[in-house]
């Protein structure tokens, strides 16, 4: 009981963290947000959003909406305090760059292992040579 009496009430636009003071609950589905008009009655500032599960919803009898980003008719809304989630471009480059990484490591292995197939069968032909050339057969 006493972590909800904590939570904090104020509502955060999704989209650009400015604070919805004016946004009287529930909010309609026509509200928008007073600086970047982003709707409101979206999946993004919902409690139950969550893009690790199935449709990104926790609410498991909720309608399947497509547009996470679009105000929607879900019967299960509900806003959650402080929802905006910056994008984390650090955490995105980081993982692109370990990509890339392990791209040119696996090209690099692959140019190797194609470099020593080629020493492999050079030295597999002198020595086919070499054994045409003792028992007396070209």
């Amino acid at each position: 009981m006493e972590a909800y009496l904590n939570k904090p009430t104020t509502l955060i636009c999704w989209k650009c963290d400015v604070e919805l003071a004016n946004v009287s609950l529930p909010i309609r589905r026509t509200d928008a947000c007073i600086r970047c008009h982003a709707e409101l009655h979206v999946c993004k500032i919902c409690e139950f959003y969550d893009p690790q599960v199935s449709d990104s919803c926790r609410e498991p009898i909720a309608d399947s909406v497509s547009n996470k980003e679009r105000a929607n008719f879900c019967g299960y809304f509900t806003p959650k305090p402080l929802a905006y989630e910056p994008d984390d471009t650090h955490a995105q480059s980081t993982a692109l760059d370990q990509l890339n990484a392990l791209f040119e490591e696996q090209d690099k292995t692959s140019r190797q292992s194609t470099s020593l197939k080629e020493r492999s069968d050079s030295t597999n032909k002198k020595a086919k040579q070499q054994l045409n050339k003792l028992f007396g057969s070209d």
